[in-house]
């Protein structure tokens, strides 16, 4: 009886891995494979990472790029455009961007910082987000907040590996 290519592409995965290889080269690894299989894949290739296995992993999913890689290099029509690990290019790819939620009247601060878009929402609070301005610390857009609106949320915006995926390309292409 033949086997189906999903089955196929499991007993090959194992096959590969079974002696706990030192170096590893996955192309699209998730391809073809169910939601439950492929966390299975996943977690198998996590644990040849802990257990000092180097992992060289291609992919279009920017969310296992997320989920699995330390260091990245981005290539575009055959041309490295750029290369590091994900913690620096998510530093080197922000916006100075924060989401906050508030309630009261926000008004845009020159000097500190401008406001992308806000909403209010059923309950009375304002959402939005707020790009500080060059040369400005979070803790100075803090107070400057704290003395207009009563602050119910901060975070800062971190670029997703898609994000970035899309900012460096169409960098290229510009």
């Amino acid at each position: 009886e033949d086997l189906s290519k999903g089955m196929q592409q499991k007993i090959q995965f194992v096959a590969t891995v079974l002696h706990k290889p030192k170096l590893l080269i996955l192309d699209e690894p998730f391809s073809g494979f169910d939601p439950i299989n492929a966390n299975i894949i996943k977690d198998e290739i996590l644990e040849l990472k802990e257990n000092g296995s180097t992992i060289i992993f291609s992919t279009h999913r920017m969310e296992s790029v997320e989920e699995l890689c330390d260091q990245v290099a981005l290539i575009n029509k055959a041309k490295k455009i750029l290369d590091g690990s994900k913690k620096e290019l998510k530093e080197q790819f922000k916006m100075n961007t924060f989401e906050i939620s508030y309630k009261g009247e926000l008004t845009e601060n020159d000097t500190i910082f401008s406001i992308i878009n806000t909403d209010l929402n059923k309950e009375g609070i304002y959402t939005g987000q707020i790009r500080l301005k060059e040369g400005i610390s979070t803790n100075e857009m803090i107070n400057t907040l704290m003395n207009q609106v009563e602050l119910k949320g901060f975070n800062e915006k971190i670029p997703s590996m898609n994000d970035i995926f899309i900012a460096a390309v169409n960098g290229q292409n510009n």
